[in-house]
């Protein structure tokens, strides 16, 4: 039986440390993870790629920035959906010519520009808490808090920075689409970096927010919602660990998804890195997922089929 994968990249896929973040830089980095996605097409399964898009709509916002005063300046929606095709179009250029390489026919890629609905009476609207765009001297961050109500801290020191939202994701817009592309044979590229958030009004009419929605989160919500089999976050790491970084730092392999709850509790896994991975793969075999795999990038097939990687069961 075919099994349908939806695969969340890391941030190391399109962009590594140190680097520039030049269009070259990026689509050989996507070209190296364009060759793991294909492994996987090549042994049968059905794969649904989403991504982050940290680096990348961090630069729109500079480049909306610095152009405001000939061209206005667009909301963080539309950064969003920009970043969306930007990365999109370097996964689809990349996968495709290595079906081509591969001398691998159907499975070729689309990317699906998407939207992602929140409830507008999310909590987080109150308490905005994730960090956007470059920083600025605390005379810029009280200007736009004055002039556009926006919401800004002083970052550990290293200067101020504008904050938003990330909101819990409730819906795929484009959920049916993406389903009905896998099975008609495409591998598809959705609900980059956690998805354009909008809201549904009273009149069931959609709008686009302010926000960002956490990619891990909304990847998982992706997987439930194409039924995935399989929901694979792979990263820079080859497993989850506790204790990571310690003297008694302990790999995960095989893990229940009650043992690793409890792991979470015990709070092992940090916010800023390991706690959203680890939360999203719990979410997804807890709502009835099959097999939730962590792993790192370099191993992506040999995770898929059991033999690297953490895997977590109900």
């Amino acid at each position: 039986m075919v099994q349908k994968v939806v695969v969340a990249l890391g941030g190391n896929a399109i962009l590594q440390r140190g680097q520039k973040g030049t269009a070259e830089e990026q689509m050989a980095n996507v070209m190296v993870t364009a060759r793991q996605i294909v492994e996987m097409i090549e042994k049968g399964y059905e794969v649904v790629v989403s991504h982050g898009n940290g680096p990348q709509v961090g630069a729109i916002l500079i480049q909306n920035e610095l152009g405001s005063k000939q061209v206005p300046p667009m909301p963080m929606d539309v950064c969003g959906a920009e970043s969306q095709g930007l990365i999109g179009y370097m996964l689809v250029q990349a996968i495709d010519n290595m079906l081509t390489l591969r001398n691998i026919e159907g499975r070729r890629p689309v990317c699906c520009v998407t939207r992602v609905e929140v409830d507008p009476n999310d909590e987080a609207f109150k308490n905005p808490t994730k960090p956007v765009g470059p920083f600025y001297s605390e005379e810029v961050a009280r200007q736009r808090m004055a002039e556009k109500q926006e919401t800004w801290i002083n970052d550990a020191g290293r200067g101020w920075r504008r904050v938003v939202p990330s909101p819990n994701p409730i819906h795929i817009v484009e959920a049916d689409p993406i389903r009905d592309l896998v099975d008609r044979g495409y591998t598809v590229i959705a609900s980059g970096g956690g998805g354009i958030p909008v809201v549904k009004g009273a009149d069931g009419l959609y709008k686009g927010v302010e926000a960002v929605i956490d990619k891990d989160l909304a990847s998982e919500r992706l997987a439930q919602e194409v039924n995935a089999d399989v929901f694979m976050i792979l990263t820079d790491v080859p497993k989850v660990a506790l204790n990571y970084g310690k003297p008694d730092e302990t790999w995960l392999g095989h893990v229940s998804a009650e043992e690793l709850a409890k792991y979470q509790e015990e709070g092992h896994f940090k916010a800023g890195s390991m706690g959203p991975k680890v939360a999203a793969a719990l979410r997804f075999v807890k709502n009835g997922g099959k097999r939730a795999i962590i792993a790192s990038l370099n191993e992506a097939l040999q995770a898929l089929e059991g033999e690297a990687g953490t895997q977590i069961t109900p």
